[in-house]
């Protein structure tokens, strides 16, 4: 690989991996937000959602107005955006502001993650698969050691320093990708004299409005009954017309033309859609864990931001050792027994969880972060294997697009179930039936990884 492509992929990779380093570092802060900005529980998890539902909806849109407007720009745009974010989120004088911070935050990151990749693939040309794979561990690591960076910086400076962690990375990238990003000129015959409502059609505004407000109206519905403590008639209103914007979102999508989430496609490859579906319940099943246990070991045991951050490491540090590992595993094997021991690996954490008691030695979670940590591990290779196999080449694309929806839905439904389960506060008894909720899920993927074999064994034969 020449030097120009190593830089180019270093310029890359510190744009990248802002996005899941954001994503992951908040679960560390949201105990001490909480007491800054007098919420409750329910009310705090919206720093999670937001963050979520912003990157679900801009990653696919920035991805087609790189189209439109050149990658390089929408890479470079999104630097700035997500300095200005961080620059002035510390600042936001309620928490209804830094949700709003949070947002422009998660779109500016979603900018660089939306065309990050496709830079590396269209410029490097020479040992194109070591450059994305270099370009995955910059996303898995961010994520993997968020939590421990957000630890550590809330111990020594606060919280607003999971903000201004990001600025170092934001210039240093912004640098090196005007200098070693190359220039490219967009599809001028489509950007060319497009018209608003030409554009709106392309990136189906109408639908990613219709997903945005029922999925939003669907939660704010569900965690205010919970967090009140009865169902009131205005939770029940909001509910229903959620419900009926979702309907309305699933019928428009299916007669759109350039749809924001292809729901075609699912019907047509039925064992793709089942790919998405255990990726989906997987994200739901990590994600409970990533962001419940450090609130269970800083507001049920005590322990400090530091020490959270530590014991987090357990599960960043087993994921990103197991990955080489169960590439090469895969490679021989294929993804089936791959994601059947992730499953048992899941379950056995989750039975772990739910059997701990409040004297129960604080080192004892590791054991359930590092068998959880192994699995997540298993999946991020297993369960891409599991969708090229699934998908007919010529839509590889959009079931990659498809796959990282399944992956945001998951880890939104993950905050939403913490958020039902713990109510107004976080509590060891809602951590115990948290755990009892994860072991079903990963039983029922213990059941659906044995089905996939079995049924492909029978393929085989």
């Amino acid at each position: 690989m020449s030097v120009r492509s190593r830089w180019l992929m270093i310029s890359v990779g510190l744009g990248i991996l802002l996005n899941p380093l954001n994503s992951s570092i908040v679960s560390v802060a949201i105990p001490i937000l909480q007491n800054v900005f007098q919420l409750d529980f329910t009310d705090v998890s919206w720093i999670i959602f937001s963050f979520y539902i912003a990157s679900s909806i801009a990653q696919p849109v920035m991805g087609k107005a790189s189209d439109l407007f050149g990658r390089r720009k929408i890479f470079l745009t999104g630097l700035v955006v997500a300095f200005i974010a961080s620059l002035i989120a510390p600042l936001a004088p309620n928490f209804a502001w830094l949700i709003v911070f949070r947002i422009v935050q998660a779109i500016g990151t979603s900018m660089m993650v939306a065309v990050g990749m496709a830079i590396v693939r269209i410029h490097i040309t020479e040992k194109q698969a070591t450059a994305l794979a270099v370009l995955s561990i910059f996303l898995s690591g961010a994520a993997a050691i968020g939590p421990f960076i957000g630890g550590v910086i809330i111990h020594w400076w606060g919280w607003p320093a999971i903000f201004f962690v990001n600025i170092p990375f934001v210039v240093m990238s912004f640098l090196l990708s005007w200098r070693h990003i190359p220039k490219d000129e967009p599809s001028t015959p489509v950007a060319q004299g497009m018209s608003v409502r030409k554009w709106s059609d392309l990136i189906d505004a109408s639908g990613i409005l219709l997903f945005t407000v029922s999925l939003v109206a669907l939660l704010a519905s569900l965690l205010s009954a919970k967090s009140s403590g009865h169902i009131s008639l205005g939770n029940v209103l909001v509910f229903l017309i959620g419900l009926v914007l979702l309907g309305v979102f699933v019928r428009h999508e299916l007669k759109a033309p350039s749809p924001f989430i292809p729901l075609r496609t699912f019907a047509q490859y039925p064992e793709m859609t089942w790919v998405n579906v255990e990726f989906m319940l997987v994200n739901v099943l990590y994600y409970s864990l990533f962001f419940g246990i450090p609130s269970y070991l800083q507001m049920v045991r005590h322990v400090s931001e530091f020490q959270t951050g530590i014991l987090m490491l357990t599960l960043g540090l087993s994921s990103l050792v197991t990955s080489p590992i169960a590439g090469r595993w895969i490679d021989k094997s294929g993804p089936r027994p791959a994601l059947l021991v992730s499953a048992i690996l899941m379950t056995l954490g989750s039975v772990w969880l739910a059997t701990l008691n409040p004297t129960s030695p604080v080192i004892s979670v590791c054991l359930a972060l590092a068998a959880f940590g192994i699995s997540n591990g298993l999946n991020n290779v297993g369960m891409q294997a599991a969708l090229f196999q699934s998908s007919p080449k010529e839509i590889v694309g959009v079931a990659s697009g498809l796959f990282n929806t399944s992956r945001y839905l998951g880890t939104i439904l993950s905050s939403l179930l913490i958020g039902i389960v713990m109510g107004s506060k976080f509590s060891f008894e809602g951590f115990q039936v948290l755990g009892i909720i994860l072991m079903l899920i990963a039983l029922s993927l213990v059941f659906m990884s044995r089905r996939r074999r079995e049924s492909g064994q029978l393929k085989e034969s």
